[in-house]
């Protein structure tokens, strides 16, 4: 495990990913996007119209070469060797991640793909996922857990995908989220949840400068404690 791994878990548009890439720039430690490789695993098997099953993508995932790849400045999801950064977004693997990532075969494939790659780093990582801070890294400097209202979830993926915040798109989108927050908290394996030593923080009042100040603050005290 490299120095310094900060874990951010926390159910769907809970702004994990968003808040971590802004925590590691003001810590001067690197971003690490578990979720990617799930979706990296995904796009290869929307691809190869491979079937949903667990032993067959995590062999899929190493004859591809799925890696995240640390480039010296920053980590970028990798399939067949090409960079898919903006591929692994799109509408298809999104509707599908959650199948592929409910897995175990997959889970343990990506858990053992994100801490080979938080060991490239020399400094340490913020880690972003939904159960990084109880399975990947339990053993982490600081464990937060991010949580917000579905109705503020839905505001902020709305706007991510550049739709107007209207009735409409907000009722379905706070649907799909609640029922990928149910598929991720009842998985048998590795469902959301907490660490038990995990600091939990309410985003839905609070800006994004505020709840990544929060995150900082707390990293900064935990890293101090480690170092004395």
């Amino acid at each position: 495990m490299p120095s310094s791994v900060i874990t951010i878990d926390g159910p769907a548009a809970s702004g994990k990913s968003t808040t971590a890439k802004a925590v590691a720039v003001r810590l001067g430690l690197a971003h690490l996007d578990s979720g990617s490789l799930y979706r990296c695993i995904t796009l290869a098997a929307l691809e190869q119209r491979s079937p949903i099953e667990g032993a067959t993508l995590a062999r899929l995932a190493e004859e591809k070469k799925i890696e995240l790849h640390w480039t010296g400045e920053h980590y970028k999801p990798m399939l067949a060797g090409r960079d898919v950064s903006e591929e692994i977004r799109g509408a298809a693997v999104t509707r599908s991640v959650s199948d592929v990532a409910a897995l175990p075969e997959v889970r343990e494939w990506v858990n053992a793909a994100v801490r080979a790659s938080a060991a490239q780093h020399p400094k340490g990582v913020v880690v972003d996922g939904r159960d990084i801070g109880t399975v990947v890294f339990p053993g982490a400097a600081l464990k937060v857990f991010l949580v917000a209202d579905s109705r503020e979830r839905a505001r902020r993926r709305v706007l991510q995908e550049g739709l107007a915040t209207d009735e409409e798109n907000l009722s379905r989108t706070s649907v799909e989220l609640d029922s990928r927050d149910r598929a991720d908290s009842s998985r048998i394996h590795s469902p959301l949840m907490p660490h038990p030593d995990a600091v939990q923080i309410d985003t839905t009042n609070l800006t994004f400068d505020e709840q990544v100040d929060r995150v900082v603050d707390l990293a900064r005290e935990s890293l101090q404690k480690k170092g004395s």
